[in-house]
């Protein structure tokens, strides 16, 4: 077994040195040019004496991001990914937070960062430390201080508070994580994945780590495919492109916009997807289409290492039918806990929490929200073990398979009821004429707001929800959109979506 991420590309790159490793719209690169330019950034932070320092990285989606990734990790550096289209404020916030060692960044972003960082001796531009020479000796020699607990990278996800959160994840979480993956969905040597998550989100450890295990090879998909569905799917036929890992607003579009008989995608044989809630009608076009292909459903926030259940699809589900996010994954347990931090019994609702290898350090500099959400486990007093509280609201169905019913924050109550929004966009996701549906509570008018995206009147709308959910769950206000607005991640945007339509 790995001790570090690192020594999946030691192995792989001696095992298919000439096999493209990574591939964008400008480079590719093998995994021996792989291996090689990130020990050349590996030279250049170690001779700059930064050791388990944060190393911020600004490349955008490309193959030099995942080259520094990895030199940061030969440094025993960990790494953050910034979003370079994110507002200067926010980067600023992440930066001041961080104290990087060192912003690897290129020419295109180089004045942005330097606005962004006080620090401006601390920005390196890419293509200059890349020519370093690389020391092989002075990077195995860092690399055996090493320990599989070492922090390998923070990502940086939103705060209640407006200020961005750092989750903390080691080499060793990461490893568990992507053996567990192999091991489940039979990823090898043959395996081409497509990548759409953007490296600033967790969803692109399984693409990133996954070709590093497997001597895989991963495209990162150009973002402008992703605005026209048509193209999206011809770029998998043109790379034959056989795995994706995608959230699954980008499945909804494609099925939405009638365009899965439109090209032949019969080189995809395994799709996953994970993020928000896949919408089942939607699920049930994917696979008619794709009748042979494994699809899988997979659950888990950032501070839990990407997965922490998984549910493979492997029976009819009808419309109205919740996709189940199913059992856990492999070294990983699942604690389903009511309000009086007990164990749930029978179709009860509670909190999911998650206990093992896969929970993160808790969050950058931020004591306090960390000691908030990894708790001591309540069902433990014996020994210090901790959980973490992920704030979702689940249920065992009938056949034992964890039912996603919504955030703790968007349970409501309404009319005397606990309402979970989760339940009535599925059910309204269900309804043919609706391609996608999101649901707000304006507090102040007690009312809930559906929002969606289809050729049906609000009227009729109202009618055929009366049949799906008991009448004090039915929206009062409906909002038809042209285009549901999405997150920089694919995600349906809410916050954008109660800006809009909800007035504090």
């Amino acid at each position: 077994m790995a001790r570090l991420v690192t020594d999946y590309l030691e192995a792989t790159a001696k095992k298919y040195p000439n096999k493209p490793a990574f591939v964008d719209e400008h480079s590719v690169l093998t995994f021996c040019e792989l291996r090689d330019s990130a020990k050349r950034i590996a030279t250049s932070l170690i001779k700059a004496g930064l050791f388990k320092k944060p190393i911020a990285v600004a490349l955008g989606q490309s193959v030099q991001a995942v080259v520094a990734f990895l030199g940061a990790a030969y440094a025993g550096c960990f790494y953050t990914p910034l979003d370079t289209d994110m507002p200067e404020s926010r980067i600023r916030k992440i930066l001041e937070t961080l104290e990087p060692g060192a912003v690897i960044t290129n020419t295109a972003y180089s004045e942005k960062m330097a606005s962004a960082f006080n620090e401006q001796k601390h920005i390196w531009i890419y293509d200059d430390i890349v020519q370093q020479k690389p020391d092989e000796k002075v990077v195995d020699n860092i690399q055996k201080r090493l320990i599989d607990t070492d922090v390998l990278y923070v990502l940086f996800t939103s705060g209640s508070t407006g200020t961005p959160k750092g989750v903390i994840i080691g080499h060793r979480s990461v490893i568990d994580y992507i053996d567990w993956v192999e091991e489940t969905f039979h990823l090898d040597s043959g395996s081409v994945l497509g990548n759409q998550a953007p490296f600033y989100f967790d969803n692109s450890v399984l693409d990133i780590y996954s070709t590093l295990k497997n001597g895989a090879t991963t495209y990162i998909i150009p973002r402008k495919c992703f605005a026209f569905p048509i193209r999206l799917l011809e770029y998998v036929r043109d790379k034959k492109i056989n795995t994706v890992f995608w959230v699954p607003s980008v499945l909804t579009q494609i099925a939405n916009y009638d365009l899965l008989d439109e090209c032949e995608i019969d080189c995809l044989h395994t799709v996953l997807f994970a993020g928000e809630v896949m919408p089942t009608r939607q699920l049930n076009m994917w696979r008619k289409r794709l009748s042979n292909a494994l699809f899988a459903n997979l659950y888990g926030p950032t501070e839990i290492t990407v997965d922490c259940t998984y549910y493979v699809v492997n029976r009819a589900l009808i419309d109205a039918e919740p996709v189940p996010i199913g059992i856990p994954c492999r070294n990983s347990d699942i604690l389903v806990l009511n309000e009086k931090d007990e164990l749930v019994h029978s179709d009860e609702k509670g909190e999911l929490c998650v206990r093992g290898t896969s929970l993160a350090y808790g969050y950058y500099k931020n004591p306090e929200k960390t000691a908030e959400v990894f708790v001591q486990n309540p069902l433990n007093p014996y020994y210090p073990e901790k959980i973490y509280r992920t704030g979702d609201i689940v249920h065992y169905n009938e056949r034992g398979e964890l039912i996603y019913d919504g955030r703790k924050d968007f349970q409501i109550k309404h009319l005397g009821h606990r309402i979970e929004l989760g339940e009535i966009e599925t059910a309204a996701a269900s309804l043919p004429p609706v391609k996608m549906a999101c649901c707000l509570f304006d507090a102040a008018k007690d009312q809930i707001i559906l929002c969606y995206v289809g050729d049906i009147a609000a009227k009729e709308l109202r009618e055929k929800l009366m049949s799906l959910v008991p009448e004090y769950m039915v929206p009062k206000r409906y909002e038809q959109l042209d285009l549901m607005p999405l997150n920089l991640n694919g995600k349906m945007d809410r916050v954008k979506l109660k800006e809009m339509l909800v007035k504090s």
